[in-house]
């Protein structure tokens, strides 16, 4: 056999696929799962996207090669969609690229900068990409802890001197996942002071800004960067417009990193599916009621979870954004060990907070992305759940 390369054989499973090896394992048993796993939207992806993809796939023009960078139609929409948005002003020729979803650019974007040698700002617990595309590119990683005593937000000044002068990069994410932490304007003034401070290219995955609640509206990096030299935004229609599988997203700021990032992705992958473009541009120019709608009906399941996982006396953090709540575990338990012991007992699946990284343990994060009939369930199950 093969010996697989090093960086293969050094990256733990993703996440996910160890859950899904749960969830299978319980349904062999024939117990019906109520999955709080995953964030990925139940609710359909808005008419009128969809129409539009209808209309755009019968254009033979639309089956042939895309370009690398995205359709220059998709790049103004996104920057026009910013200027409204944020006001913020983008050239979208030049501080645009067009992604196949948030998470391919957040994966390359290592591979752009940062080489053996070099250091990478990850947080945890966070997204698993930030650290194992940095192990991909042969980078080393410096774990940033997220504590719920300083609202889960890093604290620049216990990082030392020498590995911030080793820094290539910084990835920070608000409003968070898996914490559902947001974060104020003296945290982004904060962090873009340290990157001018050591010149480090901030990479903001800011993937949940349109899902919020309670009147919140999460801020963009870019309003605090104006010149747009010291960070790049990473975006996605997958959470805002109900649009997971379509894989369609982009990176916005700094022309630099813009330029690197779509230098790279040209010689590793393809464009995103021209229909799949038009169908994006529909999502970002077209009627916005949909998002709004969304927001009102997640904010209700938001509500109904907390007081379902309440009644097992755990403290459960009431989130102003994402589809997440961030919760302790039990007393006596380590994060898996609950989780394991809830999927099993109940079929509830919620996810270990360790899976974000050592600074989750102690936490679970539970999605609110499924149907109110099932989070009356969970409710109903979790009422008889022995701890």
């Amino acid at each position: 056999m093969v010996k697989p390369a090093s960086r293969v054989e050094h990256i733990p499973p993703y996440l996910f696929a160890r859950i899904d090896k749960k969830k299978e394992e319980v349904r062999k048993k024939g117990m019906d799962l109520v999955d709080f796993g995953i964030g990925d939207p139940d609710i359909p992806t808005p008419a009128n996207i969809i129409a539009k993809m209808k209309e755009a796939i019968e254009e033979p023009k639309n089956h042939r090669y895309p370009s690398y960078e995205g359709m220059p139609e998709f790049r103004q929409a996104a920057a026009s969609w910013y200027k409204k948005r944020f006001d913020v002003d983008l050239d979208a020729s030049t501080e645009v690229v067009t992604l196949i979803g948030s998470k391919e650019g957040i994966a390359h974007i290592p591979w752009a900068y940062a080489e053996e040698g070099d250091v990478v700002l990850v947080p945890s617990p966070g997204y698993p990409v930030y650290k194992i595309a940095t192990m991909f590119a042969g980078a080393t990683p410096y774990i940033m802890p997220l504590t719920e005593e300083n609202g889960f937000l890093p604290r620049y000044e216990d990082i030392p001197e020498d590995v911030l002068k080793k820094a290539k990069l910084l990835f920070i994410n608000y409003p968070n996942n898996p914490t559902g932490a947001c974060a104020d304007d003296a945290f982004y003034e904060k962090t873009l002071e340290l990157a001018k401070r050591y010149d480090i290219l901030v990479c903001h995955d800011a993937a949940y800004s349109e899902i919020a609640y309670d009147g919140y509206k999460p801020r963009s990096i870019l309003e605090f960067d104006r010149d747009k030299k010291y960070s790049l935004e990473f975006h996605s229609l997958s959470k805002t417009y109900c649009m997971t599988g379509w894989r369609i997203g982009f990176a916005v700021g700094c022309a630099d990193g813009i330029y690197n990032l779509g230098k790279l992705k040209t010689n590793i992958d393809s464009g995103a599916f021209q229909a799949i473009q038009y169908a994006g541009i529909e999502a970002l120019t077209g009627d916005q009621a949909s998002v709004a709608e969304l927001n009102s009906r997640l904010e209700k399941r938001r509500d109904m979870v907390v007081e379902a996982f309440k009644t097992l006396g755990i403290d459960v953090t009431r989130p102003k954004a994402t589809y997440y709540i961030w919760a302790k575990v039990p007393k006596g338990f380590t994060s898996s060990d609950f989780c394991e012991k809830l999927i099993e007992e109940t079929g509830i699946v919620v996810t270990p907070g360790s899976g974000f990284g050592d600074a989750g343990e102690g936490y679970f994060r539970i999605s609110i992305t499924i149907a109110e009939e099932k989070i009356i369930e969970a409710a109903r199950r979790l009422r008889s759940f022995k701890i």
